[in-house]
This record gives structure tokens, C-alpha cells and sequence, in this order.
């Protein structure tokens, strides 16, 4: 017959191993959106960390998601920097979302180059957030960004093709963003479980 144990007896005689506590959550800055908050595992953006966005396609408003950031930064005369963006910014829009363009640098660059520009200002220690388009980043390309967000306490955020989702990655925060139905989808996090459900766009998107 199988002798049953208790539990306090095998615990005590160290024959279970007990793992460790977590004793602190991971730094996060507001995004600036209580609901976006309240649905991030974490209540925010990763501090010295990449968030990796997985877009089904541009244009779909996923600057919406860093706007109230991006706006916060700026306006404390922080430097945020954009590496290869896939359409030109529009002014008009950025002002209206309350970013200081003053403290608003782009980078034009291609391939390997925008991703050197992108580690470059990741690592500097002179940028509060970078904003990267790679077209074509791997895993090792991905670690290098998350390594050098460390190194120089950056916000990073880096926009890929929903079709990336199944690829690994090592940044901190993972999110597709889809558009049919229009949604938000934490699929990694560190340090937390992802949410089941999805955040529809309506509460997260700017009028």
C-alpha cells in the first residue's frame, strides 16, 4: 500500500524542495492609461527593458500606446529617439498627443545599421525611451537591444510583424496588437502570469 505523508513531516526533513519567493515586482513605468495599467501584469512599461509590439500592420495605432509616455518624457525635457520609422511622424499628431518635439530625435538608418543605432541609443544613458522598427532582427539582434536597455537604464520598445509571435525573443514584455477584432494580447511577461483575455482597442486608443 502507499503510505501517505504529511506534508509538514516531509518539509521538515527537507525532502521537498520549496523554490523561492518572489520578493520584489519588477520596475515599471506608468503608461499613462490606468486601464492599460490595470491589464499589464507588471502596472506598466518594464524600466531598463524592451517591450516588444507584434503588429498586424501599421497605422493601426499603435503609437497610441505610447503617446501618454512618450508625452510624460518630453515634457520633463527627457530625449526620446525613434530609429527607422516606418512612415514619416506627423507633427500635428505628435503635438496634439503632448509630445515636445524639441526633445524628439529620428534616426534614418537600414538593416544592420538601424540596429546599431537602436543598441547605440539604448546604451548611451542619454535617451529616456527608443522606439525601433527593425526589418530584420533575430533573437541574438533582440538580446543585444535587451542587454544594452539595461546597461543604459532605457526604455526600449521595438515594433515587429505579428507574424514574429511564435519566434523567441528575450524582451521583457511581448503584446501583439491585432486588428480584426482590434485588441491588445500580453503573450510574455516577466515575472508575472500573461492575462487571458485580450484588452480591446477602444480602451487604450486616443480620440
Amino acid at each position: 500500500m502507499t503510505a501517505v505523508v504529511a506534508l509538514d513531516s516531509l518539509l521538515d526533513t527537507r525532502r521537498v524542495w520549496r523554490g523561492q519567493a518572489i520578493t520584489s515586482r519588477t520596475a515599471v513605468q506608468p503608461t499613462g492609461n490606468a486601464t492599460l495599467d490595470e491589464f499589464l501584469p507588471g502596472g506598466g512599461w518594464p524600466e531598463s527593458a524592451i517591450s516588444e509590439f507584434l503588429v498586424a500592420a501599421t497605422g493601426i495605432g499603435e503609437l497610441n500606446l505610447l503617446w501618454p509616455t512618450l508625452a510624460r518624457l518630453t515634457t520633463a525635457g527627457e530625449r526620446v529617439v525613434l530609429v527607422t520609422p516606418p512612415h514619416r511622424p506627423y507633427p500635428q499628431a505628435w503635438l496634439a498627443a503632448g509630445v515636445d518635439l524639441q526633445w524628439l530625435t529620428i534616426i534614418q538608418a537600414k538593416g544592420r545599421d538601424a540596429l546599431w543605432a537602436a543598441e547605440q541609443c539604448l546604451r548611451s544613458g542619454s535617451c529616456a525611451a527608443v522606439l525601433c522598427w527593425p526589418q530584420q532582427a533575430d533573437d541574438r539582434a533582440l538580446r543585444r537591444l535587451q542587454i544594452a536597455a539595461e546597461s543604459g537604464q532605457t526604455l526600449g520598445f521595438v515594433y515587429r510583424s505579428l507574424h514574429e509571435a511564435n519566434n523567441p525573443s528575450p524582451a521583457a514584455l511581448r503584446l501583439t496588437i491585432e486588428a480584426q477584432p482590434a485588441q491588445l494580447r500580453v503573450i510574455k511577461c516577466r515575472g508575472g502570469l500573461a492575462p487571458g483575455q485580450a484588452l480591446p482597442a477602444s480602451a487604450w486608443q486616443q480620440a
